[in-house]
């Protein structure tokens, strides 16, 4: 299981096929991990890696807080979650990439563009997650975790992380951090100490800041709007990847494409072959 230092953190990450790189920013919310590209949603069935792992070198990573990767507890934004994605270049010695977006990832891949956009060839932003009852469904996740922490105390969010193998998402009495809790008993022990009054200001403001919009969160209007790179729009549409936030991403991204397909025309036989002539071009 290969891994890496990244802004700090140890990352797990894994490269597949060779070619140009590919950085990709999975799917998955806060449980964002390799093997998401294959089973979660409706990468399940669309078989993206294996296609563009045959002209790409993709490299696929656990976000930080999930899967295998380590994470810290601070004020979460789409910028440090951009800025791990920058290190796990750095420490691969690449200097510009293609990268992809899934879900949540989308996001990322925003926050990374407005950032150093000079290492950015092009992006894909597949089913980006975003909409009214997305925004909603994510402040909810947050508020239940609080007033759990409030009743119980840390100590019992650690036990109860210990206690099952939920994701933040399944019950989100566990948490952002949940899969850290699980994998590092020196990174629980610390979690424990801490004051429980400042975690819950911590765990609201970075609520409040991740999701502040009832479209794509991440990167303001005005700073897509200055973007000049190629991008891929691909629309989702449900209750956590509405039509209208992939629609807003192509009115802010000048010259964006946009794939007009709903979901259930995206297939393993055409999704592979329109991201492929994107990234190609």
């Amino acid at each position: 299981m290969p891994a890496a230092v990244c802004d700090g953190i140890v990352t797990r990450y894994e490269l597949f096929g060779s070619g140009p790189p590919l950085l990709m920013f999975s799917p998955g919310g806060f449980n964002a991990t390799v093997e998401n590209w294959s089973s979660f949603g409706i990468y399940q069935q669309l078989g993206l890696l294996d296609e563009l792992s045959k002209h790409f070198t993709c490299i696929a990573f656990d976000k930080r807080e999930s899967g295998r990767s380590g994470g810290r507890v601070e004020r979460l934004s789409w910028g440090a979650y951009a800025r791990e994605g920058a290190a796990l270049l750095d420490e691969l010695g690449i200097e510009r990439a293609r990268l992809m977006g899934g879900c949540i990832g989308c996001s990322i891949v925003l926050a990374f563009a407005v950032a150093d956009p000079q290492r950015v060839e092009r992006m894909v932003l597949y089913s980006p997650a975003g909409g009214p009852r997305y925004r909603l469904t994510q402040q909810a996740r947050f508020a239940e975790h609080v007033a759990y922490v409030a009743e119980h105390g840390l100590e019992a969010v650690v036990a109860l992380a210990g206690s099952g193998e939920q994701t933040f998402s399944q019950d989100p009495r566990v948490g952002p951090w949940v899969a850290v809790l699980r994998n590092d008993p020196a990174f629980a022990a610390r979690y424990v100490e801490r004051n429980a009054g400042e975690y819950l200001a911590l765990v609201e403001q970075m609520a409040a800041g991740l999701f502040d919009r009832d479209t794509v969160p991440g990167p303001r209007a005005e700073e897509l709007l200055a973007l000049e790179l190629p991008a891929l729009v691909v629309p989702g549409h449900d209750t956590s990847h509405a039509t209208s936030a992939a629609r807003y991403l192509e009115e802010c991204l000048e010259g964006s494409e946009y794939w007009d397909v709903p979901p259930e025309a995206q297939t393993a036989e055409t999704a592979p072959a329109r991201v492929l002539d994107f990234l190609q071009q």
